[in-house]
Formats: C-alpha cells, structure tokens, sequence
C-alpha cells in the first residue's frame, strides 16, 4: 500500500501486517446455523424518530472487544568496537511483547464470532471480553482467516450467546442509516450513526495480497479499535464488518469502510466447513473497457466490462473458446462495471458452478457457458499470478539467451499479481534461495511459504536478486 495515495493508510490498520498461519479447527461441524432477514429496510416514508436505543441495546450485546498479544524477538548486534576490548560478546535476543485491539461481533449462540484478519493475524494469544454487564473473558482460537478479503473467523467456548441477524448487504441504498458498533481506542463499547456513503468501493487496501475489495463507505464515525465490529441497519441487523478508515490524522474524519456482510458471510461459512476458502477461476487476463479499448473493438460508446488480453492455456476460459479481443460485458445476466468488479464476480462464484459469459465477438453479441475451476488450478504457477516453464533450447535461441543459463522461464504474470512490478515474463529464474533450479517441483521445494525468498534471475544478458515474499 502507497500511503501517498492513500493518506496515510496504514492508520485505517489496527495491528502492523505479521505473516497469517492459516489456523483450522480439528474437525469441520459444517454451516453455522445464522439468523437472515433479506427484507429492505425502506418501506416508505415515516415519521420521525426520536430514539434508536431499542434497535441499538441488542446490538452491543452481540459485539465483542478482542485482545491480542505476540511475542517478538528482535535480535541486537553487538557494536565491534566492544568487542575489541571486551572479547567475543555474543549479539543479544531482545524480547518484546506487542498488543493490539479490534472488536467482533458474535454470529451464533456457540461462540462463533466474525472479525477482520487484521485483527487476529499473527498473534500467539487472543482474549475476548463480552459487553457488558456479562463481562466475562475467554481465550478464543483461530478457525480460520483470509487475507484476501481482510476475514476472520474465530471461536470461544461459551453457549447461549447473544448474536445479531444478518441482512442482505446487496439490498443497502446509498443514504441508509446505519450504526458502527466496537470497541475504539479501548475507550469502551461505543456506538456511532451515519449513512450508507456509497457501495463497491475498492481502495486499494489489500492491493499488496491481489485482495477482493467491494467496501460499504459510512461517515459513522470508525477509529483503530473498530476494526472487526458491528455495521448495522436501522433494523439492527448486521450488514457489514468495519475495516478500515481514510485519514492524515488517523481519527475519524468520515471515511470508513466495511466489508459487506454477504462478501464475509460465505467466507465464514467457507473457512468453518472446510478451513479453507475456495474461489471460481475462469483463467483470463483483462483489462477494463476504456474509451480507447471500446473503439478499438468496435463496441458501443459507453460500454462496460472487460476485454480479455491473454487466456490461460488448459483453463475453463480456454476449454470453454474464450479468445484475446473478447469483451465480457455480463455474467450470469448481471452487468459488468469494471475489472475489479469482474474479478470479485468470479472469485465469490463455486469451482464447478456453471455461468453465463455475455460477450460481444468482432462487434457480435455472444454467450458462452463457462463450468469454472478453483483459483489454484492454474499448473504452471509458481507464485500467485506467476506462471513458469522449462526452459528449453529453442526458447534459448528464440530469446537469445546464453545457453549456460538454466532454470525456469517465466511466461506471464497477471497485471494483478503482487509480484508484477518484480517480476517480467522472459526473465529466467535460475535460483531460489541459493539452490539451483530445473523444475518447477524442484523451485516450489526451494520457497519459503509464507516467508522472504531470494531470485537470482537472468535478464537482458546478466545476472541480479529479486527479493519476494510469499504470503
């Protein structure tokens, strides 16, 4: 993330980015069983109120302050100097311990409670304090985490717990009231009201991990603390959970933003069932559908959606005939806006689940079924959105590259890969971490995951390191 661009972002973050250890519960008891009302929360014009207390009082009894802690070793190097006087002094281990606040909101009576990643990511210890009166304290463990959406799930052992019922966050309107309810600046529960500001957006946040963005923007008032409570409806149904802010100062100044329920929802029930998330892959490069891309192709002034530059040789876009100059304009009858739009469409969809690509082919409409992958089936993948192959005698001679050079070739890298401003297809990777490499088991053996790996890569005629880290 660029803090120029973002005024500061790193202020919207409750806890510095530590590598997630994707944590899972022994065994998977299925769906948590949710309470969901998808009705509207307009129906026609009322009188005024006077109070929210009664939709507010059950809320705060569903949302929890989160207490995280980590041990950190920091290792001091004894100056030279004293070593020449006092003899081999051996370099010191500094330990710290850091803490960090966030908030949650309790989705079922057993303890299930929803978070941000950010919150929990890389802590040795959590601690959940309940609202109170109840006020009791429990150590809670990690069900699982998505870095990618900024999602948590984590869970205490207690019953009977109070929980908050879900809306359709696809319903909200921009002008909804709405309340942000956590624990900031561990001040204490606090509850603040606002609208809904505008919907979709991305601000680039989890631009550094290729993040799925579709944030609900609120001028209630969200400050570090926040992170991981309760964005509810006039009805005091839950509708989003709050993530970050925007701002030089790093207090509220009416930028806030929340990840939509539904978006953290199959998330949740993804990482409850099975541990993991899985996401629909359809194997394509785009990008968005400028004036200059539309006249290119011959569209429509003013059209919308995506044009496909490269497909994924193998993939479901592949098998399924999509070409480079396609324009996908639609999925499944529902428009497309842009690219990041479209690639939130496909990675929320179920491997194996059939859609309907609307495209427009040499200025003719067209539609093609499409059954989608996973997101991981990509085989020639050596980091996310790198792919790799041998490296071969014609290639050498195609490229020009000296023939004591081995290892393996890089082909593509995806315009939103974390790695794109490294890493350039015809670059050969002939070292990982010291270790030479042939192939690409032999280069996934030699990473680091998660953890910083080194490249010797082979580019233009010579030799130099790229540093990568793997999430």
């Amino acid at each position: 993330m660029r803090p120029s661009s973002l005024f500061a972002l790193a202020a919207a973050i409750v806890f510095s980015p530590i590598p997630m250890r994707a944590a899972t519960a022994g065994t998977h008891p299925g769906k948590p069983e949710l309470r969901t009302d998808a009705t509207p929360i307009a129906n026609g014009p009322g009188g005024p109120i006077a109070s929210y207390a009664d939709v507010v009082e059950p809320v705060e009894r569903a949302v929890v302050s989160i207490y995280s802690s980590k041990t950190v070793h920091q290792r001091v190097e004894i100056n030279p100097l004293l070593r020449q006087f006092f003899g081999d002094i051996p370099d010191q281990d500094r330990v710290s311990k850091q803490e960090g606040l966030g908030s949650g909101v309790i989705v079922t009576p057993d303890g299930y409670i929803l978070t941000n990643n950010h919150v929990v990511e890389g802590a040795d210890e959590l601690k959940v304090s309940l609202p109170q009166p109840d006020g009791r304290e429990f150590t809670a463990k990690v069900i699982g985490a998505d870095p990618k959406t900024d999602v948590a799930v984590i869970k205490i052992e207690a019953t009977e717990l109070s929980t908050l019922t879900l809306a359709d966050s696809d319903r909200l309107r921009v002008g909804d009231i709405v309340f942000a309810v956590g624990n900031p600046l561990a001040v204490g529960e606090t509850v603040t009201m606002g609208i809904v500001s505008a919907k979709e957006r991305q601000i680039g946040l989890l631009s550094d991990v290729s993040g799925y963005e579709n944030y609900i923007q609120t001028d209630a008032a969200i400050n570090m603390g926040n992170s991981g409570g309760a964005l509810v409806d006039a009805k005091g149904r839950l509708v989003g959970i709050n993530s970050a802010i925007l701002s030089p100062s790093r207090g509220s100044i009416g930028l806030g933003f929340a990840i939509p329920i539904n978006l953290a929802r199959s998330i949740m029930e993804s990482l409850i069932e099975t541990g993991t998330v899985t996401r629909g892959f359809l194997g394509v490069s785009t990008v968005n559908l400028t004036p200059d891309v539309v006249d290119a192709l011959g569209l429509p002034k003013g059209a919308k959606g995506v044009a496909v530059t490269d497909v994924t040789s193998g993939s479901p876009a592949d098998r399924a005939g999509l070409k480079s100059y396609d324009a996908i304009v639609g999925i499944n009858g529902k428009p497309v806006p842009d690219r990041d739009s479209f690639r939130l469409m496909i990675a929320g969809m179920i491997p194996g689940s059939k859609v309907e690509l609307s495209l427009v082919r040499g200025g003719k409409p067209v539609s093609v079924e499409v059954k989608l992958g996973t997101q991981t089936e990509n085989p020639d993948e050596l980091f996310q959105g790198v792919s790799v192959a041998a490296l071969t005698d014609d290639v050498r001679s195609k490229l020009g590259i000296d023939p004591r050079i081995t290892g393996l070739l890089i082909t593509d890298v995806a315009a939103d890969s974390p790695y794109a401003d490294r890493l350039a297809p015809n670059m050969v990777i002939v070292q990982i971490n010291r270790g030479p490499v042939s192939d690409l088991a032999s280069a996934k053996a030699l990473l680091v995951q998660p953890g910083r790996n080194l490249l010797l890569i082979y580019n233009n005629g010579g030799l130099g390191y790229v540093a990568v880290t793997v999430r």
